[in-house]
């Protein structure tokens, strides 16, 4: 009878086993990677300043959570390129050529009201050098009250101004790419509900130019 018992134990213990592997398997997976010299200076600012990382956290705006979940899984769809993790990309429809995807642009920036502050044609100058390559042209914008006003809330925030928006040639056509804007405002600092709506605003903008960038819409 005991050994029937302890048989029926054994049995629920390999059964529940079982069911928290596939439930907690991928985390317990990662806990040697956890435990690794790599991280453990990260480890390490997190339990010297707990209640920093905390405050750090109840600091920022609202939908920070879901837009980290969303850097989460494109970096590690892009097997930890960063620089895929933190844009915005838009393939451009078949058959538009450049100077399309560049009048909607012009169309799109004067509607809106965000200003054009810079183009630089990389690859018709690496040609005027005798060097192939594939089209690429870099475009910025800016509103100046708004720069203004991000500089004043966080002087770093300079070094990302202006905003830029890339026309690229790859193998499988052109593409638009621009900063994550969500990343920027929304896992940042807490601001006032006035600078929130005016970088929203410029997000809104350059998310515009992108989608109707990619299809050529006016």
């Amino acid at each position: 009878m005991i050994r029937n018992i302890l048989a029926i134990i054994g049995v629920l213990a390999i059964v529940a086993g079982g069911y928290l592997y596939t439930r907690m398997g991928p985390m317990l997976d990662l806990m040697p990677m956890m435990s690794s010299p790599e991280m453990q200076p990260m480890l390490d600012v997190v339990s010297k300043n707990p209640e920093g990382l905390k405050a750090a956290i109840n600091n920022l705006n609202d939908g920070a959570g879901e837009t980290a979940t969303e850097l989460l899984k494109k970096w590690i769809d892009a097997k930890g390129e960063l620089a895929t993790t933190a844009t915005w990309a838009k393939k451009v429809q078949e058959g538009l050529s450049p100077d399309e995807v560049l009048d909607a642009l012009s169309s799109v920036a004067t509607e809106m009201n965000i200003k054009a502050v810079g183009d630089l044609p990389l690859s018709k100058e690496l040609q005027a050098r005798g060097i192939k390559s594939k089209y690429l042209r870099v475009l910025s914008y800016c509103n100046p009250e708004t720069a203004r006003k991000m500089v004043d809330f966080a002087a770093p925030m300079s070094a990302f101004l202006p905003c830029r928006i890339t026309l690229v040639e790859k193998d499988d056509g052109l593409w638009l790419y621009t900063l994550n804007m969500d990343m920027m405002i929304k896992m940042g600092a807490k601001m006032s509900p006035e600078l929130l709506k005016e970088t929203m605003k410029v997000r809104d903008t350059l998310w515009a130019m992108l989608e109707r960038g990619s299809t050529g819409e006016f």
